[in-house]
């Protein structure tokens, strides 16, 4: 979406609300492309002593595999957005704020960027799921499979010191 920041840059205390969907049918993540409905942002941009402030929620849903037990889940997901925008910099080495050159701005990858910074390192089932055995293959949330834990074969000695 380009957001059209003159009437807000130059209106002290404007505020512009904002609401549309973004389409990231086509972003991987981990070798799937797990947003197959669109992400619903709406938030705002507003004017405080001449910075524009921009706050947004994007709520959105992935679907994707558990990381461990690799059945299919749904995962309901939120990200809080909030960047401060400038027409110019005093300080080059502030990474805070973001530099508008044009009063035209694509929020699209901006919340994009946003989204994948904010999602989970692990997306599970639940948060105690317990896997698959590496051996047979057995999904462990189901019980226990009756495969013999495997001794590291360095320490293969002392568990015979152990068995005696």
């Amino acid at each position: 979406m380009i957001l059209d920041l003159e009437p807000i840059f130059n209106n002290e205390g404007m505020v512009k609300e904002f609401s549309f969907e973004l389409d990231l049918s086509s972003q991987e993540l981990g070798g799937t492309k797990p947003f197959v409905a669109p992400v619903r942002v709406s938030g705002s941009a507003g004017n405080y002593t001449g910075i524009v402030e921009v706050r947004a929620k994007a709520e959105f849903e992935l679907e994707t595999s558990c990381d461990r037990c690799a059945k299919p889940i749904t995962l309901p997901q939120e990200t809080e957005i909030f960047h401060t925008l400038v027409t110019h910099l005093n300080d080059d080495s502030n990474d805070e704020l973001i530099l508008v050159n044009e009063l035209r701005f694509d929020l699209d990858p901006l919340i994009t960027e946003d989204i994948f910074l904010d999602l989970p390192s692990k997306l599970l089932c639940s948060e105690d799921c317990k896997g698959v055995c590496p051996r047979c293959g057995k999904d462990l949330n189901q019980g226990s499979c009756s495969c013999e834990k495997e001794v590291d074969p360095r320490l293969a000695a002392l568990k015979q010191l152990l068995d005696s």
